[in-house]
């Protein structure tokens, strides 16, 4: 009586070759820096959407207490609001047109000031700004425009 042996396959029938799972690897790599980057656009996105809302409900207590005072604050902190920080975590920035130093007035491209009661914005992302909105420090900025007639990004206005 003579045994044999069967092989149950080929050599490398058992598991994944090297290329296949170099292959899946790369495929989830591609998928997950898309995934991240998706997020990181949804994140900044919200963040933007936030200060707006904010520099509107901020200009609301701001206009209310120019109608019960015949005159605008000269700081937040005159309107209890001088701790409220933007989604990146700067500071809000005020200024009283009235009282201020024509230099220091948000511009727009034309170099004409962007209101005429009050400025209000946040720095943006960067955290940086000058008053000229067409510098590369102010793009990324979320601005009060046209007396609150326009609440957004400085690279929309």
């Amino acid at each position: 009586m003579t045994f044999k042996t069967q092989r149950s396959g080929s050599i490398g029938d058992g598991g994944f070759t090297l290329f296949e799972l170099l292959v899946t690897v790369a495929i989830l790599g591609i998928l997950a820096t898309i995934g991240t980057m998706a997020y990181t656009g949804y994140v900044e996105t919200t963040k933007i959407s936030n200060a707006r809302h904010q520099i509107i409900s901020m200009s609301i207590v701001i206009n209310d207490f120019y109608e019960n005072h015949k005159q605008f604050p000269n700081s937040l902190a005159d309107v209890g609001m001088n701790n409220l920080k933007d989604p990146w975590g700067n500071p809000y920035h005020y200024l009283n047109i009235a009282t201020a130093n024509i230099g220091q007035v948000r511009k727009d491209h034309n170099l004409v000031p962007l209101n005429t009661d009050y400025d209000l914005y946040s720095s943006g992302q960067d955290g940086q700004s000058v008053a000229p909105l067409t510098a590369k420090a102010s793009r990324d900025d979320i601005v009060r425009a046209n007396n609150g007639s326009f609440v957004g990004m400085a690279s929309d206005y």
